[in-house]
């Protein structure tokens, strides 16, 4: 594993030299994964499937179970009850404007971390583990199936595409609710500002491209919408040479952390009673010209003999806590095609 530090050192290097890697950065931005492409075996219980390229796609994986079992087993809400007072006293002084609130749900499950790299339906996925050298930040295995780019860069064109807004898409209303509900439509101009200037940091001629576009999502139990927005800038032409100080000037991620970043990221740390490890951090693949990356969300990883699924939501001073409650519990979910 790598440091901050290192990490920069190390992608800044790969990246002059145009060399292909994939990588993993975890929340902290202190307990991070670097693979060339050129390794070879070397961590091979390691797979990542982005659209610019894979690494160990598990062919080799067994089948899904027949009758698949996936019983979430949801915190208390006495519990998650506490986390959220803690972060709504945060809000209330002005500390943060919108705070990301996450917890862990164990799953009772016959599914697998492979299975679930393999199978689940996502336009990035992950596996680490359970080889010792690249397994989590705890020495933990884990996988992830996820929906959000975090930036793209194509040429000299940097884009991200924050994902602020879920709503189940069984419900009538679905659609309109997210696109004219108050606190979400607050919850993506706070986010959308919020990398923009980040951008801004690193890139020229930023932008807003896309403004909360709604895509759906489907999952066994169901369609969901999610809302999104695209903003773009120019990088310079050495970017690649600055590749680690780039990523690491925008992380962490802004839609899975708040706003302020550094007040609201005190604030998450006091509220929460688990270590975020690699759930929030990043995830993505240099080719050699460009890059893909995604924030590190619908996931689940080893504890013990368990599985933990992570997920959350975002929190401001308009939130209800039985909605936020129910919101981070709903996004406990396998996009499976079945």
């Amino acid at each position: 594993m790598y440091t901050r530090e290192e990490t920069i050192r190390r992608m800044n290097g790969l990246g002059r030299a145009g060399a292909p890697f994939f990588f993993v950065i975890s929340h902290d931005l202190e307990h991070n994964l670097l693979f060339e492409r050129k390794d070879g075996g070397q961590g091979r219980s390691a797979a990542f499937s982005l659209p610019l390229g894979e690494r160990g796609g598990l062919r080799d994986c067994p089948p899904l179970p027949e009758q698949i079992r996936f019983d979430p087993v949801p915190c208390p809400l006495s519990r998650y009850a506490a986390a959220f007072s803690s972060v709504r006293a945060h809000l209330l002084r002005g500390d943060s404007y919108l705070l990301n609130l996450c917890v862990a749900t164990p799953v009772k499950t016959n599914l697998t971390l492979p299975h679930l790299f393999r199978f689940a339906r996502a336009p990035y996925r992950m596996l680490l583990g359970p080889d010792a050298s690249v397994s989590g930040v705890h020495g933990r295995a884990c996988a992830c199936f996820s929906p959000e780019p975090f930036v793209r860069v194509r040429g000299r064109e940097i884009a991200t595409f924050p994902m602020k807004g879920t709503a189940d898409a069984a419900t009538p209303e679905a659609r309109r609710w997210l696109e004219e509900d108050e606190k979400e439509n607050r919850e993506s101009a706070t986010i959308v500002d919020l990398m923009r200037n980040d951008l801004s940091m690193v890139a020229s001629r930023v932008r807003v491209k896309r403004y909360r576009y709604i895509s759906p999502v489907e999952t066994r139990g169901g369609t969901i919408l999610q809302c999104s927005s695209e903003i773009c800038g120019a990088l310079p032409e050495n970017w690649p040479s600055r590749l680690g100080e780039i990523m690491m000037a925008l992380l962490p991620a802004g839609s899975v952390t708040g706003a302020p970043k550094e007040a609201t990221c005190r604030a998450i740390a006091e509220a929460e009673d688990m270590e975020r490890g690699f759930y929030t951090g990043i995830f993505g693949f240099f080719n050699g010209r460009d890059l893909d990356s995604a924030v590190a969300i619908r996931f689940m990883e080893e504890d013990g003999a368990n599985l933990v699924y992570k997920s959350g939501g975002g929190i401001t001073v308009m939130s209800r806590m039985e909605e936020e409650y129910r919101e981070a519990i709903a996004k406990v979910y396998v996009p499976f095609d079945l």
